[in-house]
């Protein structure tokens, strides 16, 4: 691994930096849903009209972020990974990756990988950690596994195990690419790396409505997939208890238990061999 400095930030290839505020964002939605403040106008209107076919999306939104948190813990405290590559990252909010796995090891490296020049706007609030650890940005696409992987080889050392992380991001990607896209990271990480990853489920049918008519005017649409088709992205993963479930049943806490049990989500952590 090439030395660095403690936390920095790093494009593959052009970052973009026009943003446009007048239309819906699914970061910044996202970002309404959970509470944060980082959305304007057309996030809530667009996040409000969801919320009319499916109340229920504030609670699946948290869910989510519920499921980052607990996984990341159990990596850092009970697996022992001390280097967690976060792709699709996000806006900044509560419990970020590097929170929750410096709070359990300080020392521990997190790289977050975003293509949004909207995350890349906020990059520096992701990279404030533990001054024994490391946090790092970097602006590429999922799409293209190879340059993500050249980036973060000047980061993490991939002789000794990764973390790397999907949360509710692969339904942005077209479903012929995705499994291309995970195997390709997977088989680049070595023996005892693991990968945690959650996405909606094609289960319910008020939320595939309003997925329906959010998609029609958003630009960049979300698709909720079958649970066997997630499920196959861990083929020759170890599957770690209690295997992959809902959100919500993955390891909950006793103030989540009975929250939305059977959310359209699946989820679920895998050991390499």
């Amino acid at each position: 691994m090439n030395d660095s400095p403690p936390s920095s930030v790093s494009t593959g290839g052009n970052a973009p930096t026009s943003i446009d505020t007048s239309v819906p964002h699914s970061a910044r939605v996202w970002n309404y849903w959970l509470g944060g403040k980082d959305n304007y106008a057309a996030d809530r209107e667009a996040g409000d009209q969801f919320r009319e076919r499916f109340p229920e999306i504030p609670v699946f939104a948290q869910q989510g972020r519920g499921f980052l948190r607990r996984a990341i813990t159990y990596l850092a405290r009970d697996a022992g990974i001390r280097q967690f590559l976060d792709l699709g990252t996000g806006m900044p909010t509560a419990n970020n990756t590097h929170e929750v796995a410096q709070s359990h090891a300080p020392e521990s490296t997190v790289v977050y990988v975003d293509n949004d020049p909207l995350v890349l706007r906020h990059a520096h609030a992701l990279l404030v950690g533990t001054d024994e650890g490391t946090t790092d940005y970097i602006h590429a696409d999922l799409r293209d596994p190879r340059s993500i992987l050249a980036l973060a080889r000047e980061r993490l050392d991939f002789e000794r195990p990764i973390a790397l992380t999907l949360m509710g991001v692969l339904g942005h990607i077209d479903a012929e690419e995705v499994p291309r896209i995970v195997h390709a990271l997977v088989e680049a990480l070595p023996s005892g790396s693991h990968l945690a990853l959650w996405d909606g489920t094609d289960t319910h049918p008020r939320i595939l409505a309003a997925l329906e008519e959010y998609n029609a005017n958003a630009p960049l649409p979300y698709r909720h997939r079958a649970p066997e088709w997630i499920g196959s992205l861990f083929d020759g993963l170890e599957i770690v208890e209690p295997g992959l479930v809902p959100c919500p049943q993955w390891r909950p806490e006793p103030a989540e238990v009975g929250t939305m049990p059977d959310a359209p989500s699946l989820a679920g952590v895998g050991r390499k061999p």
